[in-house]
């Protein structure tokens, strides 16, 4: 058995189990600061820059990851043993399965080790990009009124103990947050005459770009506000300066499993602390806006260009809506894996047609090169692939971010045009049902979600409230105002507590 890491590399190479980085790695410089190293970063943006240097091109832009948060001190401590390495095999619907080891990563930086390697390496002309897979709950916004959340406690804290009390004097502290990081390493550059670096989120949000700029103008204001950048406030210098474009990323990947460490090294004989494991598809639809230059990404398979948003919707509408029917469903019917409920014979239908078909295309715009039946039909198959071994649980979490984000503007839109939001209620009346955190026999689950005591709290008020899970308005909206949602619902809710999931859906089906 081979330990994974740079010395390592001949080895495994000659072996020839599993391709490895035929370039020197001494041959990298790091070009893009990155924002949340986990799984899909390392299938997704990693990978395609490990293509290009495979490619013998863009060996200046390779990756320092960046984490910030307690748990992302194991991907300090595997990432850091391995030189940056890791494993990725991605396995095709037919059981195909492709290796490779990925090379892009440079560095890695543990923020709360030393904060101050953060901002230097931020800082440095040779960062041009900074890019974020944060999550859809890492940009601090109330979903319902869109506005930056100046309260929580991470960003107090940031303000209260990273940067002093505002004397007017460049921060004496360091950040804390993302927003901190990017904006104080953005007053760096300002202070010694570097250009600004890009800013590429690359979150499941629609106008990721915007609105990453949008909640870092608003955290730069309050530091404006706090006196903490004198007579020269940040926010109007980002607002004029620095690019933040939009993009879509695709591509399923599960969270790893013990069992994917050990297929990697039983099959390639390869000890990988920390392996990737996600299906073959991918795409990266990208808004070409790089100022300062960027990798030659259209070489290795990146769409660029001018207008992302139809892709953008079609997938958080079509691909991200459709997980969240599977997940609370598939679960309450007893399933473990997204491959069980996408081959459902009640489930499947309810899905592909009375979702995708009825209520998710609707609102979403034509999308050029694209036919959106087999689009729709290619996203059943994917979530089929029964190897990704991809599990409901991983869909079903942090709701409270996913369902205002990426159904409720479906549900509004669809309101405000007349027409049927029947699936889309009974998608969160299961939410609601899954909430109460108990199975249709009995079994426990555990609701990971930021908001677990709140929505935990709601669903237990079901019996005297129905409506009672509607009534968050910073998650839903009006809707609970809406007779057109709370109509079916209530139905829903109802049947799904009374006769199961799979009632509910045999009902629904036979609406068709």
């Amino acid at each position: 058995m081979t330990s994974l890491n740079a010395a390592a590399l001949p080895e495994i190479a000659a072996a020839g189990r599993i391709p490895v980085p035929d370039v020197p790695l001494e041959e990298r410089s790091v070009g893009i600061v990155h924002f949340g190293v986990g799984g899909f970063h390392r299938a997704h943006q990693a990978m395609f820059l490990d293509r290009l240097m495979r490619a013998g091109r863009d060996r200046d832009w390779a990756l320092c990851g960046v984490g910030l948060l307690p748990g992302d001190a194991r991907m300090r401590d595997a990432l850091g043993a391995q030189d940056g390495l890791y494993t990725l095999v991605t396995k095709a619907p037919d059981g195909t399965q492709d290796p490779r080891v990925i090379g892009s990563i440079a560095e890695y930086l543990f923020a709360p080790d030393d904060p101050e390697a953060v901002l230097a390496r931020m800082s440095e002309a040779s960062t041009r990009i900074v890019s974020l897979t944060v999550t859809e709950g890492g940009y601090n916004y109330n979903p319902s009124t869109g506005e930056f959340q100046r309260e929580t406690p991470a960003v107090a804290e940031d303000l209260r103990t990273a940067f002093g009390e505002g004397s007017g004097d460049a921060p004496v502290g360091h950040p804390q947050t993302m927003f901190g990081f990017v904006v104080e390493a953005l007053r760096r550059r300002r202070e010694t005459g570097t250009p600004p670096f890009t800013v590429m989120s690359c979150d499941n949000v629609r106008g990721n770009g915007d609105l990453a700029k949008r909640m870092i103008l608003a955290y730069a204001q309050l530091r404006d506000e706090a006196g903490l950048h004198g007579d020269a406030p940040m926010a109007p210098w980002i607002d004029e300066h620095v690019a933040f474009p939009n993009c879509m990323v695709d591509r399923i990947t599960p969270v790893t499993a013990e069992s994917d460490i050990e297929m990697i090294s039983r099959e390639y004989d390869v000890q990988d602390a920390w392996p990737v494991v996600s299906e073959d598809f991918v795409q990266w639809v990208l808004e070409d806006s790089f100022p300062l230059g960027r990798p030659a990404w259209e070489e290795v398979g990146v769409q660029m260009v001018e207008d992302v948003e139809p892709y953008e919707l079609m997938k958080l509408r079509l691909l991200n809506c459709s997980h969240q029917a599977i997940a609370y469903f598939g679960l309450l019917l007893g399933q473990t894996f997204a491959h069980e409920a996408a081959q459902d014979e009640d489930l499947a239908p309810f899905t592909r047609t009375l979702y995708m078909d009825r209520e998710g295309t609707p609102t979403v715009p034509d999308v050029p090169g694209i036919d959106l039946d087999a689009y729709k039909d290619e996203l059943m198959a994917r979530f089929s692939n029964a190897h990704v071994r991809d599990t409901l649980a991983r869909l079903a979490a942090e709701s409270s971010d996913r369902i205002p984000t990426w159904m409720v503007p479906v549900i509004q839109e669809n309101i405000e045009a007349g027409r049927d939001v029947s699936a889309c209620a009974a998608i969160v009346a299961s939410w609601a049902r899954y909430a109460e955190g108990t199975g249709e026999n009995g079994e426990e689950w555990p609701v990971v979600d930021r908001l677990h005591d709140r929505v935990m709290a709601a669903a237990a008020k079901h019996d005297e409230d129905p409506l009672a899970f509607l009534r968050d308005a910073e998650l839903f909206g009006d809707l609970v105002e809406h007779e057109a949602f709370t109509t079916p619902y209530l139905h829903a809710l109802e049947v799904l507590r009374t006769r199961g999931a799979r009632a509910l859906l045999q009902e629904l089906h036979a609406t068709v």
